[in-house]
């Protein structure tokens, strides 16, 4: 469970910075720091075992016959990112403590980010495809709060928009190819498909998943021609740009083509589309980085081209290729993390990003410049720092590649490095060296420790791995290298190769030449504007506003705002389908008997079908409407309890009661008559269809019916089960509780839910002065001076006991009789109802004692703790237990734990219930009805 719990963590925590702020914004930055490091913790305590070399595992079944399971897995390659993920992230949350200004959000900005967290741990601790696929897309959707963080400026908003849009898309694409490998492979476990590699490469599905799992990898890593995106992303926050585009998001796409490198790579498609794609996204992002004069903009598209870099090497296929991409993500998530902070320091401390705005920062900002330096000669490649070991190894290995022809690769790959050289200089030197200005927007200085003790940090590892590689390359490294090539393989890492290394005379040409570009930037800035660009963001806007333009014109001509056209549209097109459906397949009579037709049955359908017909005839008249509607629920309960189901006819009763009591509330806000809207021809067009629908369904019923099931139906499974797999004899209770707890359990949610939005739409509108207004306008009639007769004040009281008796003795039987908490607590429900509508609400709701929200919350509580209870046993989420209890002079008596779960469902029913008859009672007394102060009120003064 360990495994679940680090991913969980900032799920959980993701609350806490938001209710901390309240005690400032010190408290929520320690919040989620105190989360992250829990979970940095965790990691760390499962890290000595797969430093052993071996894969720690957690397997949490689910749906193991459909392959949905919740499995994790951590190995070298999932510790080596989780551990980034969390380590930068402590840092983040460091730096964005000071960064943020007092005006911004504070406690959401570390909820965002606690939530994009969980989601990059989901992924890289995943072992099932179908979760890592529910992660992945949790990150684009995380990754659009927090890049459209700071929602004034439009920028922010286009950019989160655009990120959402190619990330989303590309992951719906992935979703097929992932779906089309765990067919090939016979499991969606990864630790099982990445043992399937011949059956893979040897189907004739492998291209096709093949290129829709690319499409979800390259458009997170923002490869070619899907790179625009991250650009736009820098209108984020810097410690977002930093976070995301450092160790997280846009290594989301690396790390699955490492995960899936062991079975994907090794042919020619892999080859050709993931290296090509990888060294012409180098070449562009470094090309434009160069021309770029916002800092950010600058790392944006460093990061464009190292991303790049890391997906050439990966597609080489070659495991030394592989080492040396595992070895570059370490090494860029340090110095462009690091790269990051110090050029928001940079715009935070002067005002301004913007080079041609800068320079001279060397003296007036030393230790910004300091850490800075060291940064970006490490993305440089500058000896001897980490950047620098790294990019000799791709030029050595891109040496060997004899594709398309001999040094073509390398010479493409050295052109890449010399441009990595020109931009990193040209960020120091156009931002920090040169004479000092007397314009700059603010007075530039260093800050203080606050914001650059995270970069420092960052810094420190950079010279530190470049100064003594071989303890990080023979440690997490090759662990990581493992994990993604499939084998142990010995990396050495030196300073050093001998003059006959063709990385060395690679490594002096990307040098000299960035210094020689640098030179030249005049020049070859003149040249580069005098000629026309495509930008990207032009193509993309021109691509999707059409698509949004058809969208809203579609839009507008079918959902106008008549609920009528709406819900005609959708019938009509429900019916065409099933009308083809039923035109083109064979019909063959069914081989089921009818059952007889007795006296009752035939009564009750009479008055059923009557009371329908009634309905729509007389619908303008709401409470004849009303009543009308009762009258067919009321009548379908006897239809059930004839049919041998009697917990669905108790049900129906008890659910049919207490919709008429609040709708009869409801009405006192309703003229009595329904206006005339509808014109002859649409009533006509609203019979035939009606008239269809009812016509096709009852068809449908009695085909179905009629005819013996293709396969057998779980009905059997559930009776079959009930008493030994549930330890109750009724089917129905132990279906809801047990065997498909987790539904009822989301069922009771959305019924909370559902009193909740009442009450908030009452609280609106009790809130709202022209609703107030109009609330007292409407007309009421004194019916009769004895607002509240003593008869039914008497009764009611002599049948609240009983009834909580009888609710009682209803929950208790559940498991074994009709019954259960569902009806108990509509019971517990009709009680209060018929004390409130008796004695008045204001007098009823001041004997009540315990809160509606409390309950509901209190139901959902007991339920989930119910669930959760059953972890504590190894066993699944609401797995349900039970024993026998032996009295003397007592029966046998059963306890289950399905009754806590049933509790819970007890006190949510009773709970919405209550709040949406409080809702309603309060608008009541806005209308100007007479608040009762006793309970026999026959003559109250006016």
């Amino acid at each position: 469970m360990s495994l679940a719990l680090i991913a969980a963590l900032p799920f959980l925590g993701a609350v806490l910075p938001a209710l901390a702020i309240r005690a400032g914004r010190d408290a929520a930055a320690i919040a989620a720091g105190a989360v992250t490091l829990a979970a940095l913790l965790l990691l760390v305590a499962e890290a000595p075992a797969v430093l052993a070399g071996g894969v720690v595992q957690t397997r949490i079944d689910w749906l193991p016959a459909l392959g949905l399971n919740a499995n994790f897995m951590l190995d070298g390659l999932g510790l080596l990112f989780a551990g980034l993920i969390l380590g930068i992230g402590l840092l983040i949350i460091l730096y964005a403590r000071f960064y943020l200004a007092k005006t911004d959000p504070m406690g959401q900005f570390f909820s965002y980010l606690l939530l994009f967290q969980g989601a990059m741990l989901g992924i890289v601790l995943s072992d099932n495809i179908l979760l890592l696929l529910v992660f992945w897309e949790l990150t684009s959707l995380s990754s659009f709060l927090l890049i459209g963080y700071w929602k004034h400026l439009p920028e922010g908003r286009q950019g989160a928009r655009m990120a959402l849009a190619v990330t989303g898309g590309g992951g719906l694409a992935m979703i097929g190819g992932m779906l089309i490998l765990g067919q090939i492979a016979g499991s969606y476990d990864l630790s099982v498909i990445l043992t399937q590699k011949e059956a893979i490469q040897a189907s004739p599905l492998y291209l096709p998943a093949l290129i829709l799992i690319l499409a979800g990898a390259f458009t997170k890593s923002a490869q070619f021609p899907f790179h625009f995106w991250l650009p736009h992303a820098m209108a984020a926050p810097t410690p977002v740009s930093a976070y995301l585009h450092s160790a997280t998001m846009v290594k989301a796409g690396i790390f699955l083509m490492a995960r899936l490198w062991p079975v994907l790579s090794g042919t020619w498609d892999w080859f050709v589309i993931v290296s090509l794609t990888g060294l012409f996204t180098m070449l562009l992002g470094a090309k434009v980085a160069f021309f770029k004069d916002d800092l950010k903009a600058i790392l944006a598209y460093s990061t464009v081209s190292h991303l790049g870099l890391i997906t050439m090497l990966l597609g080489f296929g070659t495991p030394e290729a592989a080492v040396i991409a595992i070895f570059h993500i370490v090494n860029h998530a340090t110095f462009k993390a690091a790269l990051f902070m110090t050029a928001g320091i940079v715009d935070h401390e002067t005002g301004t990003r913007d080079l041609r705005r800068l320079g001279g920062l060397r003296r007036l900002m030393p230790v910004t410049f300091t850490l800075a330096a060291l940064a970006a000669l490490s993305m440089a490649g500058v000896p001897p720092l980490n950047g620098f070991l790294s990019k000799e190894m791709m030029l050595e290995e891109a040496a060997h590649v004899a594709w398309p022809t001999p040094w073509a690769m390398g010479l493409a790959a050295t052109l890449g490095a010399l441009l990595s050289v020109a931009y990193s200089f040209r960020f120091l030197a156009h931002g920090f060296l040169g004479p000092e200005r007397s314009d700059y927007p603010h007075e530039p200085h260093d800050p203080g420790p606050g914001l650059w003790t995270a970069p420092a940090v960052l810094v420190t590892l950079v010279v530190l791995i470049g100064l003594f590689p071989n303890q990080t390359a023979r440690g997490i490294v090759n662990l990581a290298a493992s994990a993604t090539t499939g084998r142990g393989i010995g990396m050495n890492v030196s300073h050093w190769h001998g003059l006959a290394a063709p990385a060395l005379w690679m490594s002096l040409a990307a040098i000299g030449g960035g210094l020689v570009l640098l030179g030249a930037w005049p020049r070859l800035r003149a040249l580069w504007d005098a000629f026309p660009k495509p930008e990207a963001k032009r193509l993309f806007d021109a691509v999707v506003e059409p698509l949004a333009a058809d969208a809203r014109r579609l839009t507008t001509a079918i959902h106008n705002g008549s609920f009528g056209r709406s819900l005609a549209l959708g019938l009509a097109a429900i019916l065409a389908a099933g009308a083809y459906a039923f035109l083109s397949a064979p019909h063959l009579p069914g081989s089921r008997a009818m059952l007889p037709l007795d006296v009752e049955t035939l009564a009750l359908g009479t008055v059923l079908i009557a009371a329908t017909l009634a309905t729509p005839v007389l619908h303008r008249n709401r409470l004849v409407a009303l009543i009308l509607t009762g009258v067919v629920g009321l009548m379908i309960a006897p239809l059930f309890a004839r049919f041998s189901a009697p917990d669905l006819a108790l049900t129906q009763v008890a659910v049919e009661v207490v919709t008429v009591l609040l709708m009869l509330l409801s009405l006192a806000f309703l003229p009595p008559e329904s206006p005339r809207e509808s014109a002859a021809p649409r009533r006509l067009r609203d019979l035939t269809l009606a008239a269809t629908g009812g016509l096709a369904t009852g068809a449908l019923a009695f085909v179905m019916l009629t005819r013996a099931p293709a396969f057998p139906p779980i009905s059997a499974f559930h009776l079959a089960q009930s008493k030994p797999g549930a330890g109750g004899t009724n089917a129905v209770n132990t279906i809801i509780v047990d065997f498909r707890g987790y539904d009822t359990f989301g069922e009771i949610i959305v019924l909370s839910i559902a009193a909740l939005v009442i009450f908030a739409l009452s609280e609106t509108l009790l809130t709202s002065p022209a609703v107030t207004r109009r609330l007292a306008s409407l007309p009421r009639r004194e019916e009769s001076g004895d607002r509240h007769p003593m008869m039914p004040v008497v009764v009611t009281r002599l049948l609240l006991p009983m009834a909580m008796m009888v609710g009682t003795y209803v929950y208790l039987r559940g498991h074994n009789l009709p019954g259960g908490g569902f009806v108990a607590g509509l019971v517990f429900a009709i009680a209060y109802l018929l004390q409130y509508f008796a004695s008045g609400y204001d007098w009823s709701q001041a004997r009540q004692r315990i809160d509606h929200h409390a309950l509901i919350g209190a139901g959902v509580s007991v339920a989930l703790l119910a669930g959760v209870g059953a972890w504590a046993f190894g066993l699944p989420f609401l797995t349900s237990g039970y024993t026998y209890l032996h009295l003397p002079a007592l029966d046998e008596i059963e306890l289950a734990t399905a009754a806590i779960f049933d509790l819970g469902v007890f006190l949510c029913v009773l709970g919405a219930v209550l709040l949406a008859l409080a809702s309603l009672s309060r608008l009541a007394l806005k209308t100007g009805e007479r608040p009762n102060t006793t309970a026999f009120d026959l003559q109250e003064p006016r």
